[in-house]
């Protein structure tokens, strides 16, 4: 079985090492270290502006490799950032499926682009059709029942 938390661990020690012989632990602040994340993502995102889909049919060789190189610079901005705030990753995304899985429940947003709280507005505004319909059932049911309460 293949462990992904000591890969992390391995990636981790090597961006160490990587930075330490550079003397860069200095600029490596998590405020500096998040806003190179950021710019990496936008970085990633470029090659695939005005492609139709950025589906592996619409990419060359050479847009794969800075593609690959790209989420490479995001990978290691994110370790070296975890690092700085002692954030284990492997917990932290498990943690974060699980808090999506509540958000998302299955049954509700399977096939949904929707984001969760529209889900919810959803959920809630057939809730109360429903309970509109429960109620007006019900008071249906009161008209067209006798009332075997009442006194002569």
């Amino acid at each position: 079985m293949h462990d992904q938390t000591s890969d992390l661990l391995g990636l981790r020690e090597q961006l160490r090492s990587f930075v330490a012989e550079r003397e860069w632990q200095q600029f490596h602040t998590p405020k500096n270290l998040a806003s190179a994340l950021a710019v990496e993502a936008a970085e990633l995102l470029e090659p695939f502006q005005w492609l139709q889909n950025g589906e592996l049919a619409e990419l060359n060789d050479a847009t794969r490799i800075a593609i690959r190189h790209e989420m490479a610079d995001v990978l290691n901005y994110l370790v070296m950032l975890a690092d700085r705030l002692n954030v284990d990753l492997i917990a932290a995304a498990q943690e974060k499926i699980a808090l999506n899985a509540q958000k998302y429940p299955v049954d509700q947003a399977r096939g949904s682009i929707k984001k969760y709280t529209e889900l919810r507005q959803q959920i809630s505004a057939d809730a109360t059709a429903h309970n509109a319909n429960n109620n007006a059932n019900d008071h249906a049911n009161d008209d067209a029942a006798p009332d075997t309460n009442k006194k002569a």
